[in-house]
């Protein structure tokens, strides 16, 4: 069977994606997607852009931080060298922290986000499927959500109650996002039908690190070897 795992925020994580990797088994046809937030808040940015360069299946989802970075990258020359960053320079979304990391190795992280979409589909047995970082507006065509809004959306202010946004959402799309730390996945159903699910089960906050298979619900977790960004 060819697989399509969809992996929660690493958020610079390195030993638990390492570990969860060798867990996967990759093969050649697989697809190996992230929901973004790759780098910020933990301990291994740079480990974590050198083990997702080597994973020729890896696919990346922006997420808000990234989103912040993209902005940035955009603002220079295409051919601009991407080396000599210093971590101040790659702080992410309301300055986010980045780890200290060899400036001559910024391109590393930069080139991977260069290659990033706000958004990923497919199609799996005649379910449509997306990808984002932090979801969708209910009502809204995915095309037309701004990148703000697929990187930042949590709760709908404009709607009475202010609901999470999966609590309103009933598809057609199975949306895969992260973005919201849970103790464990957050699965929203319509009837018997799985129309969300989020995967961010709080690595870098000592919760663990998930990845979800789309073509059979197979589950693989590891845990985290520690705190490294105290809860929010």
């Amino acid at each position: 069977m060819t697989s399509t795992w969809v992996v929660g925020d690493i958020h610079g994580c390195a030993d638990e994606l390492q570990e969860l990797i060798a867990q996967l088994d990759l093969q050649p046809r697989d697809r190996f997607i992230s929901v973004g937030d790759l780098y910020h808040r933990g301990p291994k940015p740079l480990e974590v852009a050198q083990i997702l360069t080597a994973i020729p299946q890896f696919e990346l989802v922006l997420g808000n931080h990234e989103r912040v970075l993209a902005e940035r990258l955009a603002q220079l020359p295409p051919d601009a060298d991407l080396s000599g960053f210093e971590a101040s320079d790659l702080a992410g979304d309301g300055g986010t922290p980045l780890a200290p990391i060899d400036p001559a190795q910024s391109s590393t992280l930069l080139e991977i986000i260069r290659k990033g979409v706000y958004f990923i589909r497919g199609e799996h047995e005649g379910q449509p499927w997306v990808v984002v970082h932090a979801g969708v507006v209910p009502g809204k065509p995915i095309e037309e959500n701004t990148p703000f809004e697929l990187t930042r959306v949590r709760h709908l202010d404009s709607m009475r109650g202010n609901p999470f946004w999966s609590e309103v959402w009933t598809g057609p799309e199975l949306v895969f996002y992260g973005h919201t730390s849970s103790p464990t996945v957050r699965p929203r159903f319509v009837g018997e039908r799985l129309v969300a699910l989020g995967l961010d089960t709080g690595c870098v906050y000592g919760g663990a690190l998930t990845a979800f298979r789309v073509e059979d619900g197979a589950r693989v977790e590891v845990p985290a070897k520690q705190r490294y960004y105290p809860l929010r």
